[in-house]
């Protein structure tokens, strides 16, 4: 009797799973589906955990490095870990509806998609730990060594799972309860004297407290492993957390050699949490000085992604700096900047938005907003997440401070994170234009092959090949500027030992031109034509001599674009 094969993995979304188990769910998909999952590991982690990537495309149809290639990473941030669940929900959605599916099953039987779920394992280990910490990335201490010898050191005092703020009545305090909700701690106008003040400083335990001051500890963690990558790399005093040289840290350089040694990823998206917008290039110079085809490209398909998700995609330069004096780098300026193919950075998740505030700009608000903005949060706190996304205040004797309160807002679970109710939902908004982008790739398919007798035992020999992708085979003008990639290298394959078989003209290998894709570079009422309107295909010719009956072997590579064999026989 033969054995069923294995189901596939019913994941849940609503829960964020600890390395062991969310390991064993893609050894599940990888067993359950053989043909379709390969499950590599492409590096260890600091503390040693194995970095999972899963290639997913039909192996039937070629092998996933002879296929032009979309790659996705999640949670390089530690607490971000709804950007784990959207990898997770996608690798579900591409598994479970190849063959159902007709967009997601042509997908895989032409392209191959890259999934790294958690690049960040150790960070999100400890985000999940039973006391937790929410540090920014990788657990390896940085700059210095050094246990804090002073200081407050944010970390759950309480031991209720969560990381909050403490409150104490203080007549200086920079805060005071709301006049609409008592539980809403919110900033003393200018100039107001006479009330009940509080001062407010993140949960955690304190060294060398002397009774009147208090200092906050960076994390003794301090690296940002989205700041170690080699394009705009710069020192811990322009950029914190960029790590002693560019790839110090290995998650950072498993992720640069797995791309680096795989030429045919073309675009790709991470995915971080929060604000609800999708981020565009380029994240080091404006868009004036950004190459106008692919600026154009760039808005194309961001405006598809805002179509699909709802959420609004904006440039890092312009819409989405931390201080409008300060420029960050990092996984967006090494892929498109450096090697030339598309790169997003989803923004998972927007509170304030799901609060009904809808007159925001970005970081701005994070700097200041209207009080009202702050009881509508309060009120969806209440309404949609049973009152857990603010804690109310509770008494705590603190064993410095003595008798304060712990309670405010949840950020890791209901800020940098949906609340678990809300989680699918979100990663759910995005397959759909992740498929599209994919899809866009350039293709390098055959056209024909063509074999003409010169004489008895010469002959013309001719492969043609065409990129069937929207995109072209280099995909960016930037990948061409920076010659990142070749155009289609033709080679005719000369049997080995072969001394009645010669190559009379052309090169056994040669490169020729970058394809362009079907996206069309002017509208029909442009000024000016497209003049070369098969600009899409390239033809090789070689004369070989042989004996009638010979067989050849040609092939065609882009490096974006993919793989084409071809075999000739002389007669």
């Amino acid at each position: 009797m033969t054995p069923l094969p294995p189901l596939l993995p019913s994941p849940r979304f609503d829960v964020f799973y600890r390395h062991p188990e969310q390991t064993q769910l893609l050894q599940a998909y990888a067993h359950a589906r053989p043909d379709l999952v390969k499950l590599h590991s492409i590096g260890k982690s600091f503390e040693g955990r194995d970095i999972w990537l899963l290639s997913i495309t039909n192996t039937h149809t070629g092998p996933d490095v002879d296929k032009p290639a979309f790659w996705v990473d999640g949670n390089i941030h530690a607490a971000e870990l709804t950007a784990c669940t959207a990898c997770l929900y996608y690798i579900d959605q591409l598994v479970s509806q190849y063959g159902v599916d007709a967009q997601i099953t042509h997908l895989l039987d032409t392209r191959v998609v890259y999934i790294c779920p958690r690049l960040n394992p150790d960070g999100a280990e400890l985000a999940l730990a039973d006391k937790p910490r929410h540090i920014r990335s990788s657990t390896r201490r940085y700059p210095f060594e050094e246990e804090p010898v002073e200081g407050l050191t944010i970390e759950d005092v309480n031991g209720d799972g969560r990381v909050l703020f403490m409150r104490i009545p203080d007549p200086h305090g920079a805060y005071k309860k709301s006049a609409a909700d008592t539980r809403l701690m919110v900033p003393r106008d200018p100039g107001e004297f006479g009330g009940d003040y509080f001062r407010l400083m993140p949960e955690g335990s304190i060294q060398q407290y002397n009774g009147l001051t208090v200092n906050v500890n960076p994390d003794a963690e301090g690296l940002d492993l989205n700041r170690n990558f080699p394009t705009g790399w710069r020192q811990e005093f322009e950029q914190l957390g960029a790590g002693p040289y560019p790839t110090s840290e290995p998650e950072v350089r498993a992720m640069v050699d797995f791309i680096i040694s795989h030429p045919n990823i073309g675009a790709a998206i991470s995915y971080h949490t929060h604000s609800g917008v999708i981020l565009r290039p380029m994240g080091s110079q404006s868009d004036d000085d950004m190459i106008p085809e692919d600026l154009w490209s760039y808005k194309r398909f961001s405006a598809l992604g805002t179509a699909s998700s709802g959420y609004p995609a904006i440039s890092i330069w312009h819409d989405f700096k931390y201080h409008p004096k300060e420029t960050i780098t990092g996984t967006q300026d090494w892929i498109y900047e450096h090697l030339g193919a598309l790169f997003w950075t989803v923004e998972l998740w927007a509170p304030n938005k799901e609060a009904g505030i809808t007159d925001y700009k970005w970081i701005d608000w994070y700097r200041d907003h209207p009080v009202e903005d702050d009881l509508k949060l309060l009120k969806w706190s209440d309404d949609h997440c049973g009152g857990r996304a603010h804690v109310d205040w509770k008494p705590f004797h603190h064993p410095q401070l003595g008798e304060i309160e712990i309670g405010g807002w949840d950020k890791m679970n209901y800020w940098r994170n949906p609340p678990p109710h809300l989680r699918e939902r979100e990663a759910a908004r995005f397959p759909a234009w992740m498929n599209q982008i994919a899809l866009s790739l350039p293709k390098l398919e055959l056209l024909r092959t063509e074999v003409q007798a010169l004489g008895p035992d010469t002959w013309r020999v001719r492969l043609a090949v065409a990129n069937s992708g929207y995109l072209s085979a280099a995909v960016t003008k930037r990948a061409e500027q920076r010659k990142t990639v070749r155009g289609v290298m033709f080679e005719i394959h000369m049997p080995p030992d072969s001394s009645t078989v010669s190559l009379v003209a052309g090169k056994q290998r040669l490169e020729g031109p970058h394809l362009d894709g079907h996206a069309p570079k002017t509208s029909l009422q442009g000024f000016l034509p497209n003049r070369n309107v098969t600009s899409d295909r390239a033809v090789a010719e070689w004369v070989v001599r042989a004996p009638k009956g010979t067989r050849l072997a040609l092939s065609a590579r882009a490096d974006r674009a993919g793989v084409v064999r071809a075999e000739v026989s002389l007669d």
